[in-house]
């Protein structure tokens, strides 16, 4: 049912449009601040007259979800401004923002519970068992179960990771709640009050959580490279275009779920017609942007195949860097031609984190191409890193 009814919303909201996501992160907020200020009274008033600092602490757990929910609100709001002079590609990484925020709340949060359930292991009080908090308790478990579901299903639905946080921490609050509930029955059952021992437990598990989660949200600040999918799809589109004989240099930025920005270099046959190429380019960029909303800007690279020359260079030249290490791949290959030399004029891609500086990648490679044929061919290389799994 819940499914069901997502979908449905997402149908009148589409999340394709910066709108849609807005829509969708206000009705997530709000359904998390009204679940989580109810379970909290409940919580507290069955904390406080069963004396139990497990359930007290869960409910200020509680009281904290609903402030992570505002920032989830918030952070969807200013998210969907659009982009303006000091922000010319949006604010769409506000909502990676939040999702930060919340990862920190989890972590104070399972800080705060750690301390006063050592506190309560050292310095023991008696807690009153009540049929009302095995109730509420349980209640809270449902509820947070669901929570976790709807939150982790919107997430993934309009690729949000403040919303997967946020399932993420219902999750974790789910499994504290249980455990306060286990705990509970069986001090009740063993007259052993297990009250700080389980209470520390569970923050030890949302501590671990928390670090989890701040990494997964810190990641697309830093610049983490965006998925292996949308390179191929950008790839694979430019590739289908009539006249297209390559790509590469392919590099996609990420600001904000569902916001690319993307350059790429173009090979076509130099004999074409250059007001043809550009033709194409534009359609490119055009299409890129209408289809998937991609902002893409082609550069065109003429390629010459019709000289026996170059392609016996470009032969012998590719010979060599599969020689020197078959994960570089080389691209641009042209000859440049002197009085007393030749150049050959190329660029080399090499893997992230390579083992060989670009200094000792091109000299390598220039003394070894110095001694083809009659020592006249000289090389002029420029050394590119790779920015995603594009070369083929």
């Amino acid at each position: 049912m819940t499914t069901r009814f997502l979908e449905n919303f997402i149908k009148k909201h589409p999340q394709d449009s910066q709108n849609g996501r807005e829509a969708c992160g206000k009705f997530a907020g709000t359904v998390g601040i009204v679940c989580n200020l109810l379970l909290s009274v409940m919580k507290l008033v069955v904390g406080t007259l069963t004396n139990s600092v497990a359930i007290t602490a869960d409910a200020t757990n509680n009281i904290s979800d609903a402030g992570s929910s505002v920032i989830t609100l918030v952070g969807f709001r200013l998210s969907g401004k659009p982009a303006d002079r000091d922000h010319p590609y949006g604010h769409a990484r506000m909502e990676y923002i939040s999702g930060l925020v919340i990862s920190f709340l989890i972590l104070l949060i399972g800080a705060e519970i750690l301390k006063s359930s050592v506190k309560k292991i050292f310095s023991p009080e008696e807690s009153v068992f009540s049929i009302a908090a095995v109730i509420v308790l349980a209640v809270s478990v449902l509820v947070k179960l669901w929570m976790a579901y709807f939150n982790k299903k919107l997430g993934k639905l309009i690729n949000s990771t403040a919303l997967e946080a946020t399932s993420a921490d219902s999750r974790n609050d789910a499994v504290s709640t249980l455990a306060v509930l286990i705990a509970s029955i069986i001090s009740k059952l063993t007259g052993f009050d297990l009250d700080g021992y389980m209470g520390a437990a569970v923050a030890v598990f949302i501590l671990i959580s928390g670090v989890k989660l701040v990494k997964e949200t810190i990641d697309p600040l830093l610049g983490q490279a965006p998925p292996k999918e949308i390179y191929d799809m950008i790839r694979d589109r430019i590739l289908s275009y009539d006249n297209v004989l390559g790509v590469h240099d392919l590099m996609v930025h990420s600001y904000g779920p569902g916001c690319y920005f993307a350059s790429a270099h173009v090979e076509m046959d130099a004999k074409i017609n250059v007001l043809v190429c550009h033709d194409i380019t534009d359609r490119i960029e055009r299409d890129m942007l209408k289809e998937h909303n991609v902002h893409l800007v082609v550069h065109l690279d003429p390629t010459v195949l019709d000289s026996e020359e170059t392609n016996e260079l470009k032969s012998l030249v590719a010979g060599i860097i599969k020689d020197f290490d078959p994960e570089i791949t080389f691209h641009d290959f042209r000859v440049v031609y002197g009085k007393e030399h030749k150049n050959v004029v190329f660029d080399v891609v090499v893997p992230p984190s390579y083992k060989y500086s670009d200094d000792e990648v091109s000299n390598a490679l220039k003394k070894k191409i110095r001694e083809l044929k009659n020592g006249d061919i000289y090389a002029v290389i420029l050394v590119d890193h790779s920015y995603g799994d594009l070369e083929d």
